[in-house]
């Protein structure tokens, strides 16, 4: 045990060392690059400090004139450059050295050298003149003269080698840094990309942590458990699965559910996402694969997680160029090869998620690659509870608060949007200054998030607010006079975000959804701009929202669901994603004819809305005026104004339990919410 443990820990200093870096007495992490950061700022510094000096040239006759003057302390003659140095000791007072004086006194104040150079006839020459100079009678020459063969080894080295030290050194580590880091560089840039978990640095994240989800949970704890106990299930000749796809809408917890795998998971864990395999250069994605999997290979039993792999995983063939190189279609097969090729690949099990599996190529998906697809559906009652329960432990909530009847207000929610209600209920509470969170909290974050922020300070005529109200005011009428109409819950004339008014309902969380339920559905979106013409003689773009989900819904009975009465039982929807093309799969005279039918089926319900609200044109007229005084009006107020609806519902009777309580639907739940926006 202790010599693994040993092993262990050689070989995580052996890797650090590749990376760079060393462990000293526990305090934190060297950087060896600092080395030669300091070795490089030495040297650059030690050349300008051997180069504190400025240098002037001058000719042979000035400088014999400076040195019987006494301006030099000492001169040194370099015999094999024919050049004699000399630093001055004292300004020149002749005229005729004024140049050389002023730059003198500019070295002295910076605290440098000034040194004054000339070209000597010859060496005898020079010494003949030193000779002359001291023996003249008016000369103050008294300097000491040195003469040298060639420059010295230091000076040589700092003034040329000193240069090329530092550009080499630059280089290197650039190089080092361009070559260094796992998957990290020029060099390495075909390796793997993937944060690998283990035991010693395993995720946090576990089964326990993810809310809902039960059948997925199911379907992944299961081949945890494969990986942890594979005799459990090979020695009745079961094997174990390749691969697992989750599938589902953005914020449904695909990602979470791959962390608890790793927190769970007694195997190595390898996660990337799709877009790591994609690069500039040719052939690097098809590299990174091929290191992907030599490296689980070397750890199995393990898994692989690869987070939106419709990145890489994209059907091959479309929108290709002719003659082009395609990199994602060289990646896609080399992972292709790699899940289930002519080499074994056991022990090695890939999960991906993606929320675009129609877009994905089909021998990705068949079986042998991703045996098993797990659909993460958006969270149903029972599943919105439990998530509830998750984000509301770090809050702090008021006695009355009750978690199922939140997951009622919020039909169609994703876990990561109840994630953000709960947050902002939180920063509502926290605004007005309270200790704790309520129900009316989490009711304003439900209208805040679905509506917008409102804007109460939004200027509007009073003409433009009457016409709101009727508006709205239809819509409500509507919808309480109809059967499967969902009921209403708050209605409001109130700007928020880009609407102008808004109505809430409560629907109920229907399976499948029947031609009677969407014909009062539509009859009561229509139910506004119907409103408009009987009440106000106009109409005005307030009900744009109203006619394009109008318009979808009818278009999909027509086209997709066979709720024609000329085109019944037909179906022009495409499952697979292909869309069809440019191509449409019905004639002219069919696309004709579906024209009729929309056109037809929205007429029938606009007359069926005119004349409910005929005849409920006395409770729709003080409705307007209650909209106008109040601005917002609840359940109670239609209620106390047309009396209790004729169908009971059970979401009619979690209304009556609590009418104060306000929610929006969600279209992917089969839910209706009107927004009416100004265009």
């Amino acid at each position: 045990m202790e010599k693994d443990i040993n092993k262990t820990q050689e070989k995580t200093q052996d890797n650090k060392k590749q990376e760079g870096y060393l462990k000293i007495g526990g305090s934190g992490s060297f950087n060896f690059y600092w080395i030669y950061i300091i070795i490089a700022a030495t040297l650059f510094g030690i050349y300008f400090m051997s180069s504190n000096e400025l240098s002037r040239e001058i000719s042979y006759s000035d400088f014999q004139t400076m040195a019987k003057n006494g301006y030099f302390e000492r001169m040194i003659l370099n015999k094999k450059q024919g050049m004699v140095s000399a630093p001055l000791n004292s300004a020149p007072t002749e005229e005729s050295f004024h140049a050389i004086k002023s730059a003198y006194e500019a070295a002295k104040s910076e605290g440098k050298t000034y040194v004054v150079q000339s070209s000597v006839p010859s060496a005898d020459k020079f010494s003949e003149d030193v000779d002359k100079w001291r023996n003249e009678e008016d000369s103050k020459f008294n300097a000491e003269v040195r003469y040298e063969t060639g420059s010295s080894g230091w000076e040589l080295f700092f003034n040329f080698g000193t240069p090329f030290i530092f550009i080499f050194l630059l280089w290197f580590i650039f190089f080092r840094k361009m070559s260094g880091g796992p998957g990290g560089g020029i060099f390495n840039v075909g390796r793997s990309r993937a944060q690998v978990y283990e035991k010693d640095n395993r995720v946090n994240v576990t089964f326990a942590d993810v809310a809902g989800l039960s059948e997925a949970k199911q379907e992944v704890q299961e081949i945890v458990e494969f990986l942890k106990n594979p005799q459990k299930y090979t020695h009745i000749g079961g094997k174990i699965p390749k691969g697992a796809l989750l599938v589902g809408p953005p914020g449904t917890g695909k990602t979470l559910l791959a962390k608890a795998v790793a927190g769970e998971a007694d195997v190595p864990f390898f996660s990337m996402s799709g877009s790591d395999f994609v690069e500039m250069f040719v052939g690097v994605g098809a590299s990174r694969v091929r290191d992907l999997f030599r490296q689980a290979k070397e750890k199995a039993p393990c898994i692989i997680f690869i987070d939106e792999i419709d990145a890489v995983g994209r059907a091959r063939g479309r929108a290709a160029m002719s003659g082009s190189n395609d990199e994602r279609e060289n990646t896609l097969n080399q992972l292709l090869t790699e899940m289930d090729g002519f080499g074994t690949n056991s022990g090695v099990i890939i999960l991906a998620a993606t929320n675009r599996a129609e877009i994905l190529d089909k021998a990705l998906l068949r079986a042998g690659r991703f045996d098993r697809q797990i659909h993460v559906d958006l969270p149903e009652l029972n599943d919105r509870v439990e998530i509830f329960k998750v984000h509301l432990k770090p809050l702090k909530l008021a006695d009355d608060m009750d978690v199922t009847r939140l997951a009622r207000q919020t039909p169609g929610f994703s876990g990561a949007d109840i994630a953000n209600v709960c947050n902002e209920a939180a920063l509502i509470a926290a605004r007005n200054g309270k200790e704790v969170i309520d129900m009316h909290d989490f009711n304003s974050a439900v209208d805040r998030i679905i509506g917008g922020l409102e804007k109460k300070s939004k200027v509007m005529t009073k003409e433009e607010k009457h016409s709101i109200a009727v508006h709205e005011a239809g819509h409500a009428t509507i919808s309480w006079n109809l059967q499967y109409a969902a009921p209403l819950v708050k209605v409001t004339i109130v700007p928020r975000g880009r609407a102008l008014g808004a109505a809430w309902y409560m629907p109920e969380e229907r399976q499948i959804t029947t031609k009677e339920q969407m014909l009062d559905e539509l009859c009561s979106l229509l139910g506004g701009r119907a409103a408009e013409e009987i009440f106000l003689g106009h109409v005005s773009s307030g009900a744009a929202n109203d006619l394009e989900r109008v318009t979808k819904q009818v278009y999909a009975m027509v086209a997709y669901y066979g709720m024609s009465n000329k085109l019944p039982n037909i179906c022009y929807y495409d499952s697979s994603g292909q869309e069809y093309g440019f191509t449409k799969p019905f004639s002219e005279e069919t696309a004709k004819l579906i024209d009729q039918e929309i056109n037809a089926i929205i007429a029938e319900q606009y007359a069926r809305a005119k004349r409910i609200l005929t005849e409920q044109s006395s409770g729709h007229s003080a409705l307007t005026q209650k909209l106008e005084e109040r601005e917002v009006i609840f359940t109670e107020d239609v209620q106390a104004i047309f009396g209790p609806r004729p169908w009971a519902s059970r979401s009619e009777e979690l209304l009556e339990a609590n009418s104060e309580t306000t929610t929006e639907d969600n279209p992917e739940a089969n839910s209706e919410t009107n927004v009416d926006t100004e265009k």
